[in-house]
């Protein structure tokens, strides 16, 4: 719990972003609309729900990406698709977008009933004794996140995409993460337990 309240610290006094206009970032959204939806809320289930996603979280994904392009592949995270998006965009156009989304509902998601099982006790829980944090820690109980901090709200999120990046975050092919606390509890999960946890947080309320 102590070195969790410290992270806790670290990330909040490093959450400082550019001031964003959200009508601004309206009218520079138009590209994201083909991936991302109209409203935010990708209809591809690959592909995440943006709006309603804390303007932070969004703006440091964008800078992310920018950064792995530029820094090729060595730092940020890796996505060639959203490196190319990313690249021409300044720091004002990503604080725009990110407030223009942060500012939008997210569509309403659903939960698996075959997911509650094994997705509820791992969410909330965890498994002390596999080392398993819960999700629940830093995603809240109802997976909202936390803005200051910087943990993703990821309730109502597709849970391909989810299973996408629980993925990625055990497989080392994202590496974005603060502290490496993501790979660290996706390291441990099984493809069962990503699957359940994937489909359980979509309808967190």
């Amino acid at each position: 719990m102590k070195k969790l309240a410290l992270i806790l610290t670290l990330l909040a006094s490093c959450s400082a972003w550019a001031q964003g206009d959200a009508e601004a970032g309206k009218a520079k959204a138009a590209t994201c609309a083909a991936c991302h939806g109209a409203d935010g809320n990708a209809i591809m289930a690959q592909y995440p729900k943006i709006a309603g996603q804390h303007a932070g979280y969004l703006e440091k994904q964008l800078k992310d990406f920018k950064l792995a392009m530029s820094s090729g592949g060595a730092q940020g995270r890796n996505d060639p698709v959203m490196g190319g998006m990313a690249m021409p965009l300044t720091e004002q156009d990503m604080a725009d977008l990110a407030a223009y989304y942060a500012s939008l509902p997210i569509s309403d998601n659903t939960t698996s009933e075959s997911s509650i099982e094994i997705g509820q006790t791992l969410y909330r829980f965890g498994d002390a004794e596999r080392g398993v944090t819960a999700c629940t820690a830093c995603h809240g109980p109802r997976g909202n996140g936390t803005s200051l901090s910087g943990f993703p709200k990821i309730s109502g999120q597709n849970a391909e995409y989810v299973k996408l990046q629980l993925e990625k975050f055990r497989d080392g092919q994202r590496v974005n993460d603060m502290n490496a606390m993501m790979r660290a509890v996706a390291a441990k999960l099984t493809d069962d337990e990503i699957t359940a946890l994937s489909q359980y947080v979509g309808g967190l309320h």
